[in-house]
């Protein structure tokens, strides 16, 4: 046998047994999938007590000890729970945003002594809700998926909502449009697209009209 011939029988047999060890093991040429820690049972969202209009203050207070303690694991989250509102204000239209719970502040965190500590000695905040005294009490999964359901959507994700400070049965007069300088009586409110349906008296008779919110105003 030529010196040749040895060469590329080995060279098979090499090949062979490659091919053997992969079948033998599933795992071979698989991509390796990271699979994500499993978050701590332990760590929990709570209500904290806070001065009125000094929720956001609060939050950035609470974020900063929690970094400079190096208690991350311990304090993962600051939230002030909010929705976007359009609002019409000397006839211009600008979106802001408006607190759900005025005077509450969310936080996520594993309840410990220096955990607990650090939370109430924050300047701002009076103390976590739930009975006087007692350990703080966790919101159920029901609760949190409530508050943050459109808490946590981005400014693109999030339809911003009209706020209209009228009622049914308001009595307004209309400011520009068709019928302009007209009175009438609001009938009910389409907050979803920004109108109101006003009844007005037009020849004698009562005639419903859709119009929008920042076109009437009281009288």
């Amino acid at each position: 046998m030529s010196e040749s011939q040895q060469t590329e029988d080995q060279n098979a047999v090499e090949a062979e047994k490659a091919a053997e060890e992969t079948r033998e093991s599933p795992e071979a040429g698989a991509e390796t999938v990271e699979e994500k820690p499993a978050k701590d049972p332990d760590i929990k969202w709570y209500v904290l007590r806070v001065q009125s209009n000094k929720e956001e203050q609060v939050r950035e207070a609470l974020e900063m000890r929690v970094k400079m303690a190096g208690v991350q694991e311990l304090i993962t989250r600051v939230l002030v729970p909010s929705e976007k509102v359009t609002e019409i204000k000397g006839g211009k239209k600008r979106v802001t945003e408006r607190k759900l719970y005025p005077g509450y502040v969310m936080v996520e965190m594993k309840l410990t002594e220096d955990s607990r500590y650090l939370v109430r000695e924050t300047p701002g905040v009076g103390d976590f809700v739930g009975p006087a005294g007692s350990t703080p009490v966790a919101l159920t999964e029901q609760e949190v998926d409530k508050i943050l359901g459109d808490a946590e959507k981005t400014a693109e994700e999030a339809q911003p909502k009209v706020r209209i400070a009228f009622s049914p049965g308001d009595s307004v007069k209309i400011k520009e449009g068709p019928f302009q300088n007209f009175d009438g009586v609001i009938e009910e409110i389409i907050p979803d697209k920004g109108l109101v349906k006003v009844v007005v008296t037009i020849f004698g008779r009562p005639t419903p009209v859709e119009l929008e919110y920042w076109q009437v105003e009281s009288v």
